[in-house]
């Protein structure tokens, strides 16, 4: 395996790895500050209980995505010397941004809300929101180096043939990088939503904590559906507006389009075979792909065969991590309309058949993060910086092979054990609940 393929390989393992815990930071906050907001009003007696129980499942999440965040800074350094050499005035930048300002507030102000009633209600109120602020800004300044690399804007060259910043407000502020932030969060706190509705469901079918059960599960069924819709239209639209535009060869990997056809079809399942330059079985909507990527049922949509094939993606990757993020949407939507239909119906609570579906879906938003992340990087291959520098050009070339496969098996190792750990500490929260939590929590 060549040398770019093996450091590849590990910053995908262990960006992958890392991501499992924003999505989860990202997605619950926004529930924590509502729920530290009702505990201040006085109105709602179980608000408070809610509020630290999340915060204490949030705290984990932030503690290892800390853990695993920062080797990836590392690795800039020590496998893609290259990159860091050519691009690190331009993504350097909002980096840093992230770590001194979005990252600072959150970890500072998510202390203050584990203190609990050591300090005033109102703070704690305020801290709430910061959290949430800190953690979607953080968001936002990942989110808009990675639009970077996906649609450079905002920069120059210098004399040395490096990229450095012209305008950081048109590097901060550009349309790809403000839908492609709006989808990511949306998304997140779709996941949320699920993991709220499946730790609702848990408690209704083990018929404990029913109060805290029935409040998670209504408020996870509510958002999720919300999310749904949000996640699709804008979002989700906009965002693929942005690919149509500028990345069009990813565009037709998602979909496995070889041919260059005017009413193209979308694709519902299919296989694609690169070699003979076709979609294998494919089950087609006559027309969509078209007016999806233009707004016309008869406009022409470029297939791969209309690019030289040094410029295609890994299709097969592309085309399935795309399918699975859009199926998974798809039957959320499905899952979410129902709760809140039976929810209307007031019969959610005793629908148990219902409740094992919330329960076994709760994993599955963490399938679909990572699906739709491999689209976003894998699709832009062979770029690391779309049109500007090929990936292959980017990895450090004196680092050995052998230094990069034992760093491979190291962090496997290392988190494998982190995982375990931090995937324990969450399930025995959740088993011990709300109410037992809280008391070992709260100072006398």
């Amino acid at each position: 395996m060549h040398i770019a393929d093996l450091d590849r390989l590990q910053f995908s393992f262990t960006i992958m790895f890392h991501y499992l815990f924003p999505i989860g930071t990202m997605g619950l906050v926004p529930f924590i500050a509502w729920y530290t907001y009702r505990a201040a009003t006085g109105k709602d007696s179980n608000a408070e209980k809610a509020a630290i129980f999340w915060t204490k499942i949030f705290a984990i999440n932030f503690a290892a995505g800390v853990v695993t965040g920062i080797p990836m800074e590392f690795q800039f350094g020590t496998n893609w010397a290259a990159f860091s050499e050519k691009a690190g005035g331009v993504v350097g930048q909002p980096l840093a941004m992230e770590g001194i300002y979005a990252f600072m507030l959150e970890a500072v102000f998510l202390g203050v809300l584990l203190s609990g009633r050591a300090v005033g209600s109102r703070l704690r109120v305020t801290s709430a929101l910061l959290v949430w602020f800190g953690s979607w800004l953080s968001g936002f300044f990942i989110v808009a180096t990675d639009a970077w690399m996906q649609h450079p804007v905002g920069y120059v060259v210098d004399a040395a043939g490096r990229f450095q910043i012209r305008s950081l407000p048109t590097v901060l502020l550009s349309p790809w990088a403000w839908w492609q932030f709006s989808h990511v969060m949306i998304a997140a706190l779709l996941a949320g939503s699920l993991i709220l509705a499946g730790v609702g469901a848990l408690y209704l079918l083990s018929k404990r904590d029913v109060e805290f059960g029935e409040r998670f599960l209504r408020t996870g069924m509510i958002w999720g559906l919300v999310s749904c819709i949000l996640v699709v239209i804008p979002t989700g639209d906009l965002n693929a507006a942005e690919v149509t535009k500028y990345q069009p060869i990813k565009l037709a990997a998602m979909e496995g389009l070889f041919t260059s056809e005017a009413g193209a079809p979308m694709a519902i399942i299919g296989m694609p075979d690169s070699q003979r330059r076709t979609l294998i079985d494919p089950i087609y909507v006559p027309d969509v792909l078209s007016f999806l990527a233009y707004g016309n049922l008869r406009a022409s949509v470029k297939g791969l065969s209309a690019y030289k094939t040094e410029l295609w993606p890994p299709v097969a990757l592309t085309y399935y991590a795309y399918h699975i993020m859009v199926g998974l949407g798809t039957i959320f939507g499905a899952v979410t309309a129902i709760g809140v239909f039976l929810l209307w119906r007031r019969k959610l609570f005793a629908a148990r058949w219902m409740l094992w579906i919330t329960l076994l879906i709760t994993p599955f938003p963490y399938i679909a993060h990572e699906a739709g992340w491999i689209v976003t990087e894998v699709g832009r291959q062979p770029w690391i910086i779309y049109g500007l520098m090929k990936t292959g050009a980017a990895y450090s070339s004196n680092v050995a092979g052998g230094e990069t496969v034992f760093t491979i098996i190291g962090f496997m190792g290392a988190y494998f054990v982190l995982g375990v750990l931090c995937l324990y500490l969450i399930l025995r929260l959740i088993v011990i609940g709300p109410n037992a939590a809280v008391a070992r929590r709260l100072p006398a």
